[in-house]
């Protein structure tokens, strides 16, 4: 089994990019961030003929978040679309419980510059959904969490840290934020393996930033330790990113020795 994070950064826009990839290097559970489309917009035609199903939180124009899963499996179960007892009218979580395994899927708020209000709206957000996650794992055992964390947890993940020191997405609390969701029981499944210096997920689209890879590690997969077992690897597709009208992330893919749900 193969789970995959991808921010497409308009779903209508790159529906077929993410068709071909799955053609390509099938993920066996996709979650996408940024679908910019309502849920009815979505073709999910296209996603059925190639064997999917859609579980979609959409939003016109912003955020909006789905999972992509295999059509012979069971339907998800315990869907959950906002955190819990946090008002917020963006669309932002996915959670669905397919067999034993929950997945959450998430687009973290960006936070726009460190000291604004939308930086504050991002550390209310990621405290809301740390006190979550704490629920989650007296839930459920077997955790992935995937997505858009808005975050790089250390300079490892960014292409130059002078420059981005206490910047937004490389900020102290941001990266305490993040700290405080890992002790929910959490590891970053990236950080389990040996992997290539410079290795980011997010490359801004102005100044030829892809070409340089002057960019940022900021798209995440977190696994509970009853996972951790059978993962075999964790990587970064960067392909897609030099594609013809990319999103300006990459899919991230986590191996597992994991079977199909009701299988």
């Amino acid at each position: 089994m193969n789970i995959a994070s991808w921010n497409v950064n308009s779903l209508k826009v790159r529906q077929t990019q993410v068709l071909d990839w799955l053609a390509e290097q099938p993920a066996t559970l996709l979650g996408l961030q940024e679908l910019k489309q309502i849920d009815e917009a979505i073709g999910r035609e296209a996603f059925e003929a190639a064997g999917y199903r859609v579980l979609s939180n959409g939003q016109k124009t912003y955020n909006g978040v789905a999972w992509i899963y295999p059509a012979h499996w069971p339907a998800p179960t315990d869907v959950v679309t906002a955190i819990p007892g946090f008002e917020d009218s963006q669309r932002r979580v996915i959670a669905a419980t397919f067999g034993d395994l929950r997945v959450i899927n998430l687009y973290v708020v960006n936070g726009e510059s460190v000291g604004s209000e939308k930086f504050r709206y991002k550390l209310d957000w990621l405290q809301a959904l740390a006190r979550w996650l704490a629920e989650e794992a007296g839930r459920y055992a077997q955790r992935v969490v995937v997505g858009d964390f808005n975050i790089a947890p250390d300079d490892r993940d960014v292409h130059d840290p002078e420059a981005w020191r206490e910047r937004i997405l490389c900020s102290t609390p941001e990266r305490d934020a993040l700290d405080r969701l890992l002790e929910t029981g959490l590891v970053d499944a990236f950080r389990l393996f040996d992997q290539p210096e410079k290795a980011f997920s997010w490359w801004d689209y102005r100044q030829a930033n892809f070409r340089r890879n002057r960019g940022l590690r900021i798209d995440l997969i977190l696994i509970s330790e009853a996972v951790r077992d059978k993962v075999r690897a964790c990587r970064i597709d960067a392909e897609p990113r030099g594609w013809e009208r990319p999103s300006d992330h990459a899919p991230v893919i986590l191996e597992l020795d994991y079977g199909a749900p009701g299988h």
